[in-house]
């Protein structure tokens, strides 16, 4: 899209795209760990999240809609790298142990996430992008709950782990 970013609007919409993208990994990761995932309750709190993770990849095509732009894919390296930790993990990991790491793989994901989330809404704010701000928003309080109950899950089977 950009070799050179000139104005906040330049990269903002390079942000935007990089977020399209990284959600489009998280979707792919999410799929193997729930491939990889040993527990129903976990499983099943990841089928959970895709189906979040698919709304939320439709948020920030409204987005790039609300812009007047085609939705970019730009690189997010960072969810690659994420990706391939998990996977790997998961490869040396116990079955016992796996859900750990899935949990742990997917907690990563989200605190990039948010991150990612909190700077498009400042800079969205900053542009004066109302409508996109609100769908940022959106995706950012999904992640900031889905990040609750992942913690939560990981303390829970944790606690299991550590007792038998």
């Amino acid at each position: 899209m950009f070799e050179h970013f000139s104005t906040p609007r330049d990269l903002f919409e390079y942000q935007l795209g990089s977020a399209l993208t990284m959600e489009d990994d998280s979707l792919t990761m999410l799929r193997e760990l729930e491939v990889a995932a040993q527990g129903v309750e976990v499983k099943q709190q990841l089928l959970h999240h895709q189906q979040e993770t698919q709304q939320q990849i439709a948020n920030l095509e409204q987005a790039f809609q609300l812009i007047g732009k085609e939705p970019d894919r730009s690189p997010s390296p960072t969810t690659k790298g994420l990706m391939k930790e998990g996977t790997a993990l998961v490869a040396k990991t116990d079955k016992r142990l796996v859900d750990s790491v899935v949990l742990s793989a997917a907690l990563s994901t989200e605190h990039y996430e948010i991150a990612a989330y909190q700077s498009l809404c400042i800079a969205a704010e900053s542009l004066g992008l109302t409508g996109v701000v609100e769908l940022l928003k959106q995706n950012l309080e999904e992640e900031q709950h889905t990040s609750e109950e992942l913690t939560q899950a990981a303390r829970k089977l944790a606690t299991a782990l550590a007792a038998a």
